[in-house]
């Protein structure tokens, strides 16, 4: 990293150095937080860790909890990886870096729980650093979350939506929720189905207004993760289920593995830059089924759901719940 100095608090120290460590030790410490949680969520099984490392530079530890009470299966990982060249899905994207190299650290989360009245949900913080000799020539956030219900419940969109406003109230307030909460509902969006993920959340990238209050942002979306998320799990993780929900679940979950094969460029990035597979891959559900032509039958509950598959301003349009 850039050997440059200057001053931080007061005291002098080591800009690139000491900003993406800060990030890394935030990052690692949300992963123990997160998986701690979710093991106490589920109250029966635990995550085992897969520590592992990269030969152009870096590693990570992911981290899988399979077959709970409560989650399915539930994966979070850690990455710190380095690179001399940025692979093709980004260089394409971002000309003025070529030849440089590069650093990313980053948690990503995917939960896939048991009954399909529990949501499926995403989300990811991370930080990208570029450098050409020696100088920093890029540096940027990114991050979000996401929720993808079988069967909705106003009263559960309704709070996920309200913590994503909350948490982006220092930043912005109203004006940065739109923009976030638009481009979530922008970028997860299957256009071969002209349908969304789900009913959206918060997404943002190439963040780079000033490092400190940027990544005091990165660190509220981290955080405020689980305050949207539990609440939902809690309250719909014993709602009764038969072989009809659990089968419209995994033909669901089909559009699951669609979106993250054929548009996800964070799933592209890794890739294409000679990332571990089978960490990059860990976001795919572990049961899941296409059917052909399948269409719910109309006024089902399964029909239902189509109405949650465009973007809304879900707290303009529900009732206060």
């Amino acid at each position: 990293m850039t050997a440059d100095t200057g001053r931080r608090d007061g005291l002098p120290y080591n800009i690139a150095m000491t900003e993406i460590d800060d990030v890394r030790d935030y990052l690692t410490g949300l992963q123990d937080r997160i998986c701690t949680a979710l093991e106490r969520a589920d109250g029966q099984a635990r995550f085992a860790e897969d520590r592992w490392t990269r030969a152009e530079g870096g590693g990570g530890r992911t981290r899988i909890l399979r077959d709970g009470a409560v989650f399915e299966q539930a994966g979070i990982g850690f990455s710190d990886v380095t690179g001399s060249t940025l692979p093709p899905s980004a260089s394409a994207a971002r000309p003025e870096l070529a030849g440089a190299s590069w650093r990313a650290v980053g948690v990503s989360l995917v939960l896939h729980p048991r009954n399909p009245h529990v949501p499926t949900t995403h989300a990811n913080v991370r930080h990208f650093r570029a450098q050409r000799d020696g100088e920093t020539v890029a540096w940027w956030f990114g991050g979000g979350f996401d929720l993808t219900p079988f069967y909705p419940v106003d009263e559960d969109v309704v709070h996920w939506h309200r913590t994503a406003r909350a948490l982006c109230e220092p930043f912005g307030g109203a004006a940065r929720y739109d923009a976030h909460k638009r481009w979530c509902d922008e970028y997860f969006f299957l256009r071969h189905r002209d349908e969304t993920r789900g009913v959206g959340g918060l997404f943002f990238d190439d963040l780079h207004d000033g490092f400190d209050r940027d990544f005091a942002y990165l660190r509220a979306v981290g955080d405020g993760f689980l305050d949207a998320y539990l609440p939902i799990v809690e309250r719909r993780r014993d709602t009764p289920h038969g072989e009809r929900e659990r089968e419209f679940q995994l033909y669901r979950r089909g559009r699951y593995v669609e979106f993250n094969l054929v548009w996800d460029r964070g799933t592209l990035f890794g890739l294409q830059s000679g990332g571990r597979t089978e960490s990059i891959l860990m976001s795919l559900p572990p049961r899941v089924r296409w059917e052909y032509g399948y269409a719910p039958q109309p006024g089902s509950a399964e029909a239902r759901l189509q109405d949650y598959l465009r973007p809304r301003d879900w707290l303009a349009e529900l009732p206060a719940l």
